[in-house]
């Protein structure tokens, strides 16, 4: 059973950027959702009890064909969020190191990054997500994905990715999409984002 998880930070540490009230209905109510439906999935299929969530959306094509798009879906929306939350904190810092360097080399500078991801969030047509992602060649990439779909399914490694579901962040920017990306570049945990990128890479 996969349950809720807990917040590294309060639910009104990242405003102004990020609002109380959005952070509890999101994680509680949308996560929560995600979650139940996850968890009811799974129910009558014992083979995948040890599978981990990584396993259920990397091996998406072996799950079996009743559940599969319901783990698509509710696997997807845990996975993206749990990493959304870690993807966040109030002290968020640039950090100088070996994804800033691979970035300036792939992108051309940070600035250039910030712009062609800021393109892709708010390009992306109804809900969906942006990402940066590591793939398999272990080069950096910036994309799109519908709905709750995830790059682990296209053999892809995340290293940010920004929920842009009008219910992360409706209540404060209503339909300015836009205003939303830039502020949320307040909040990223980069120090998360550059340990994980190490890790990737070896």
């Amino acid at each position: 059973m996969f349950i809720l998880p807990k917040l590294d930070y309060a639910y009104d540490a990242l405003a102004p950027y990020i609002d109380s009230h959005t952070m509890e209905i999101h994680l509680n109510k949308h996560h929560q959702a995600y979650i139940d439906n996850l968890n009811k999935a799974l129910q009558g299929h014992p083979e995948l009890v040890s599978w981990s969530l990584e396993k259920l959306l990397i091996d998406i094509d072996l799950v079996p064909q009743d559940i599969r798009i319901a783990i698509q879906n509710h696997g997807g929306g845990h996975y993206n969020h749990t990493l959304f939350w870690k993807i966040m904190t109030p002290k968020s810092k640039i950090v100088h190191g070996k994804l800033e360097q691979k970035i300036v080399q792939w992108f051309g500078s940070r600035e250039l990054f910030v712009q062609s991801f800021e393109n892709v969030a708010k390009t992306r047509f109804g809900s969906g997500w942006a990402w940066l992602v590591v793939d398999k060649q272990g080069e950096l990439k910036i994309y799109s994905t519908a709905n709750q779909d995830t790059p682990l399914m296209v053999g892809d490694m995340p290293l940010l990715g920004l929920d842009v579901w009008e219910h992360a962040y409706y209540l404060n920017y209503q339909n300015r999409r836009p205003d939303y990306i830039v502020a949320w570049w307040n909040v990223v945990n980069w120090e998360f984002v550059e340990e994980r990128y190490c890790q990737l890479i070896g």
